[in-house]
């Protein structure tokens, strides 16, 4: 496809990829994937504003890209690595292609990890009131101290 006009449904495809932080390359393979296009990744970078090669882009698709992008970052924050719907999409796509590959080992530890992404296991919240916003049970001390009887003995 690389001399002729591609579909707009294709365009808005790839703005709305590029605007969620998928490299050029991955767009490459999703385009491939989902339309049976083959584009290249200088094509991909065109639909990208943020790049020299987007700068024409047409406003329409300007627009799809900012409001793409702002409601990718509002619903991730600002980086896409440091968030978890970021990483349960690279994760989804590891296993999908291990599942391909025929590694359920790989399979099944790319599941694993989903679970633990939504799990919160690897987020720094810390839980401060118990059920219905109630203080949160007391630790039972790590060392219980017994006064003994003295026996009126002389220290």
């Amino acid at each position: 496809m690389n001399g002729t006009r591609l579909p707009d449904n294709v365009k808005i495809f790839i703005v709305q990829s590029v605007a969620c932080f998928d490299s050029p390359g991955t767009v490459v393979k999703a385009v491939n994937q989902e339309f049976g296009l083959k584009i290249s990744r200088q094509q991909v970078e065109k639909y990208d504003p943020t790049k020299r090669a987007g700068q024409s882009l047409s406003k329409k698709l300007k627009a799809i890209f900012e409001a793409t992008r702002d409601g990718f970052i509002t619903n991730t924050a600002h980086i896409g690595w440091a968030h978890r719907s970021t990483r349960l999409r690279v994760i989804q796509r590891v296993g999908e292609k291990a599942e391909e590959m025929g590694n359920l080992a790989l399979v099944l530890d790319a599941a694993k990890q989903a679970a633990m992404e939504e799990g919160n296991s690897f987020t720094n919240r810390r839980e401060h009131t118990g059920k219905d916003g109630k203080d949160l049970p007391a630790a039972a001390p790590a060392v219980a101290i017994f006064a003994l009887p003295d026996n009126g003995r002389d220290a």
